[in-house]
């Protein structure tokens, strides 16, 4: 699977097309806008060929050269968009401590932490209901694969502090906290973890949000 003409010329144009004049009375924040826009696509399509190989040959056997190889492109080209094998993979991972962080500030003020962090999860687990086969496949790589796993942990321990600001912003000023909001959000990320371990091992047969809810209703406060 190599990237599509349409993509694979941003690589190798760069930001204009062939042929195209410079105008300079175009808004360069237009500019950069579709630069990104265009450099995200071709990022998700090399991470869509990575994920491919590894599930066809196994995450250890695949080096990067594979990778670019595969992709129709260098392996300089490559290592631009990720540094590493593991990040191919898990690129998304970062991001969506933010996502949680942003859903949680948007969850009524009145509501209880828990409940809250609870329905903040939603942001992450979307994929898997956009795309079961698609997460379960991941997932399953990622158990199978101790420097898969090893990475997504350390990605995910780099929520925790994002979640715990958020947490910390929904507290009354009367009872300030530094290690409250950082524990419930560390057990937040682990009751989804344990959730997704669970539905993996079902082969997505179970439902992802019931385990979940059954997760954190077993560390809600009685």
């Amino acid at each position: 699977m190599k990237l599509s003409v349409t993509l694979a010329s941003v690589i190798h144009y760069g930001e204009r097309g062939a042929g195209e004049r410079y105008d300079p009375e175009v808004n360069g924040a237009a500019r950069t806008s579709t630069r990104d826009i265009a450099r995200a696509a071709v990022r998700a399509e090399l991470a869509q060929v990575a994920f491919e190989l590894f599930r066809r040959e196994g995450f250890e056997n695949v080096t990067v050269n594979d990778l670019a190889a595969a992709a129709g492109v260098s392996r300089s080209t490559f290592l631009r968009y990720f540094g590493t094998k593991e990040d191919a993979v898990l690129d998304a991972v970062d991001a969506q401590g933010g996502r949680i962080a942003d859903a949680l500030r948007a969850r009524p003020a009145g509501e209880d932490d828990w409940t809250a962090l609870r329905h903040a999860l939603d942001t992450v687990v979307e994929h898997h209901r956009q795309d079961p086969a698609g997460a379960l496949a991941l997932s399953r790589l990622i158990m199978k694969t101790p420097a898969l796993c090893t990475r997504s942990m350390e990605k995910q321990n780099g929520w925790r502090p994002v979640i715990a600001e958020a947490l910390a912003e929904r507290a009354a000023p009367s009872r300030p906290s530094a290690l409250g909001p950082l524990v419930r959000a560390a057990a937040a990320v682990d009751c989804l973890n344990i959730a997704v371990d669970h539905w993996t091992a079902s082969d997505g047969t179970l439902d992802l949000d019931d385990l979940i809810d059954e997760a954190f209703a077993a560390l809600a406060p009685r």
